[in-house]
């Protein structure tokens, strides 16, 4: 019992001295996570010209660790990269769009631009984007995310 007793306090104690600790929460103010709510909102966000890292999730309690991982990187990449999380099982359409079969799965669609209009247009209403869709396959972090906004050669802050 008192090896019990004394790690409750050692653990008390660390975690109200130390702000490193793992278990401590972060305060990262209001939310920058998008939630995905029509194809709509999503194409007019590629029309701002950011990056989107979009996680295509389900229930479950892998999403709980991602959601948090997702919050604290929208909150450190923000305003340079945008992040949407889609709830799969509310907007199918979107979501089988991808040709995924495993949940959670995140991709990044990046540099949107205006294509060159060659030639005789159906409709002059249309805007037509070129639109780079890369999977995310690095470290589920706020530092894997960096890393592989450096790989990908996109600005994720501000000029230092």
């Amino acid at each position: 019992m008192e090896d019990n007793s004394f790690l409750n306090k050692f653990l008390i104690n660390l975690r109200s001295s130390c702000k490193y600790y793992t278990g401590y929460p972060k305060d990262l103010g209001p939310s920058r996570l998008i939630h995905f709510t029509s194809e709509r909102e999503f194409v007019q966000l590629l029309h701002h010209g950011y990056p989107i890292v979009v996680a295509f999730t389900i229930r479950g309690n892998y999403t709980k660790h991602l959601d948090k991982v997702i919050e604290e990187a929208a909150a450190q990449f923000y305003p340079h990269v945008k992040f949407m999380r889609v709830e799969c099982p509310k907007y199918p359409g979107f979501c089988i769009t991808r040709q995924k079969k495993e949940y959670p799965f995140i991709e990044m669609f990046h540099s949107p631009e205006q294509a060159a209009n060659q030639g005789k247009v159906a409709d002059p209403n249309i805007t037509k984007y070129s639109v780079k869709v890369l999977p995310f396959n690095y470290d589920l972090s706020v530092y894997g995310f960096r890393e592989y906004f450096k790989r990908h050669g996109i600005q994720s802050s501000g000029p230092n």
